[in-house]
């Protein structure tokens, strides 16, 4: 890196690091913000693209980045809130800025609106001189109440010619009705820890809907889990569900075997089936303490390559029903190759041969078979999934499924769409109370410049995989909307800095689709919450999170922070241990401030401390609360004190452990039940 020459050098860096919307404040050990290093401004600038080998390539740079941006004569993308744009901002060469511009706008049904614009009788925003040529910016004005949907914006004219997406958007998404039908519960488990007598050592589809029903019929309106999308669960290896292969397909793992029709017509897989081997084989899978994924995969993959043979070798109905399936979801096949190709190489794509790597395959590069199956169990997952969803909504409000802010770096996703990433970075947290050194989560994040680019085109798809099945979506870490801590290769999470996004961009896309597709959006606020982003959130209707623990105020008359109407609340979340431990562990004062509070409200009897009694009191006080939605963690009924997850606790079986009761015992134990008939009674009573 070239020597820094003074106060000169670093405003310069500064202004570069602004000009590609990077924060450059960057902190410390104890969270204190603190202007960021050089060397973390310059890592981050390379990861954006910006043409910095080292402090002297900056002035040049910013001039690169100011011109690039002015002959930019249209932004990518542009928002018309309720259908109304009341102007965009044109730049345009000063010598260009006159005479007529030919405009299309191309409307998402494909109809066209065709006009000529008098470039001289735009008002002027802004007039600048860059790099010895002169700019003007000019507002645009487009037709009035824009139907909503994605529509292209063609302009052409003399001095540029440019196009823009344009999302005509409500301004707020989908939200629950008014009174009593939008005050709705739920229950929350991890898919992976539930369990039956049926299931082979871990919760599948069936499991789910199983479940779905119970608590539907004591009044739920939803059903919870962790994100199901696709894992390594071979080489590569990673089960943790916030690191999945892709946010475009889901995990074959949940697949219940003995549901796929193909079975009643493959003797091979019967036989297999109830062979004494493969039977020892499920009936440890079940007798195991934690889920042992690879095992798992394994004798689910024995049954399902015979049914996809099965399958593949005979013209069928249901043949023609999975190739209408891949006409509406033609990415499938390429999928089903590149995890073809990933067995066949035993590893994720950054360790392919360069042609593979870079998104060229050819046959020998992997097995027919092996993509074959893979392109089945999507199919079977999807229709398993598509089931319990079904169910969810016709009784409710559907399911609560998680959307996680990334993908694993050795993904489908990164392969396939690594424009929209950049890889020379990953997703993280500063340093804070909790996490002194900060957190590199490991996976690459979005670049806030080429989605928009792409017109957000891979964002848009992975909303839709998720809202097509879910009645309400959790947006993992909402603030990423916003901005992301980014961590450059070879950093440490200590010399990360922010970058921030385009979030009118992002909400209008939510507005957009959840609307369509009639889905509840919750974000999940918790951490380092910049005082805008709530404010964000609820002028454009996502719901926020309460979780009780984090809303302690220290003040002994108001013990707790009000719950607001347009959250879910919660007593605690996979990431932290469970009612029953925070509890035993509580801060004695604030222990005592709870009780007090309590009883006070009328929820506890006086004297009561024991975490049963607690537990059904604080179940209460958030049942009887405004909040749009009430989740209770099923495993808090029976006072469970393991975490499913504990990043803090090293050589912790994260994403493991079952449930300590399967499904059939929990749903038939009377005090479980009547808890939860107390939540319905409380939520439709108020």
């Amino acid at each position: 890196m070239a020597a820094i020459n003074g106060e000169k050098d670093i405003q310069q860096l500064l202004q570069l690091a602004r000009l590609y919307d990077v924060e450059v404040t960057s902190y410390g050990k104890n969270g204190i913000p603190q202007q960021a290093e050089p060397q973390s401004l310059l890592a981050v600038l390379r990861a954006l693209g910006a043409p910095v080998a080292g402090m002297g390539d900056v002035p040049e740079a910013i001039r690169h980045r100011r011109k690039e941006q002015r002959q930019r004569c249209l932004e990518p993308v542009v928002v018309a809130w309720e259908g109304e744009l009341t102007g965009t901002p044109l730049n345009l060469p000063a010598n260009c800025a006159e005479g007529p511009a030919d405009c299309c706008l191309m409307l998402e049904t494909g109809d066209e609106c065709r006009w000529y614009c008098d470039l001289s009788s735009l008002p002027v925003l802004q007039a600048e001189r860059v790099d010895g040529n002169d700019y003007v910016v000019k507002q645009l004005v487009l037709p009035p109440k824009l139907p909503f949907g994605y529509h292209r914006l063609i302009l052409a004219h003399p001095g540029c010619k440019s196009e823009t997406l344009v999302i005509s958007a409500p301004r707020r998404l989908y939200i629950l009705p008014p009174g009593a039908e939008g005050r709705i519960w739920g229950v929350f488990i991890p898919l992976y820890a539930l369990h039956s007598g049926k299931s082979w050592g871990s919760g599948d589809f069936t499991d789910l809907e199983t479940l779905v029903h119970w608590v539907q019929e004591l009044g739920a309106g939803t059903v919870g889990s962790l994100p199901l999308l696709a894992s390594f669960l071979d080489e590569p290896f990673e089960p943790s569900p916030y690191s999945p292969v892709s946010r475009l397909f889901w995990n074959e793992f949940y697949l219940d075997v003995t549901k796929v029709p193909e079975l009643l017509q493959s003797a091979e897989a019967q036989a297999l089936l109830s062979s004494p081997v493969y039977q020892q084989e499920i009936e440890a899978l079940r007798a195991a303490p934690l889920v042992d994924y690879r095992r798992g995969m394994a004798v689910k993959r024995g049954i399902l390559e015979h049914l996809a043979r099965s399958f593949f070798a005979r013209d069928s109905t249901r043949q023609e029903e999975l190739h209408r399936w891949l006409t509406a979801n033609p990415a499938a096949l390429d999928y089903a190759r590149f995890r073809a190709v990933v067995e066949q190489q035993r590893a994720g794509w950054p360790a392919w041969p360069e042609r593979m790597r870079d998104g060229m395959l050819q046959e020998g590069d992997y097995s027919p078979d092996a993509a074959r199956y893979h392109l089945y169990v999507q199919w079977l997952a999807h229709e398993q999934l598509r089931a319990v969803a079904a169910q969810a909504r016709q009784g409710g409000v559907g399911l609560y499924l998680d959307l996680p802010l990334g993908v694993h770096g050795a993904g489908y996703d990164t392969w396939r769409e690594r424009s929209a990433f950049a890889l020379e970075a990953s997703s993280g947290a500063p340093p804070d109370l909790f996490f002194s050194e900060g957190q590199d989560w490991g996976m690459p994040p979005l670049h806030p410049e080429r989605i928009r680019e792409q017109g957000y085109r891979y964002y848009i798809a992975c909303l839709r995989n998720h809202f097509q099945h879910a009645g309400i979506l959790r947006i993992d870490h909402v603030m990423g909307l916003h901005r992301l801590f980014w961590v450059p290769r070879g950093l440490t999470a200590r010399e990360g800095v922010y970058v921030h996004y385009r979030a009118e961009e992002f909400y209008a896309i939510l507005a957009l689709e959840s609307t369509r597709y009639k889905t509840v959006v919750v974000g999940e606020d918790l951490g380092t919450v910049p005082d805008y982003v709530r404010p964000t959130m609820a002028q454009h209707g996502v719901y926020g999170m309460y979780v009780l623990p984090f809303e302690f105020t220290h003040d002994p008359q108001h013990v707790l922070r009000p719950v607001p109407s347009a959250t879910l609340a919660c007593l605690n979340t996979h990431d932290m241990r469970s009612f029953a431990y925070f509890w035993e562990n509580r801060n004695a004062e604030e222990g005592t401030d709870l009780l007090n509070f309590l009883h006070r409200l009328g929820w506890l009897d006086p004297y009561q401390n024991r975490a049963e009694a607690v537990l059904q009191a604080c179940l209460a006080y958030l049942a009887a609360s405004p909040a749009r939605i009430l989740l209770v963690n099923l495993e808090d009924l029976w006072l469970e004190k393991a975490p499913q997850n504990a990043p803090d606790l090293k050589g912790y079986p994260n994403w493991r452990r079952k449930a300590r009761y399967s499904l059939e015992v929990f749903t038939s134990i009377p005090e479980i039940t009547e808890k939860l008939q107390e939540i319905d009674r409380l939520r439709s009573s108020r």
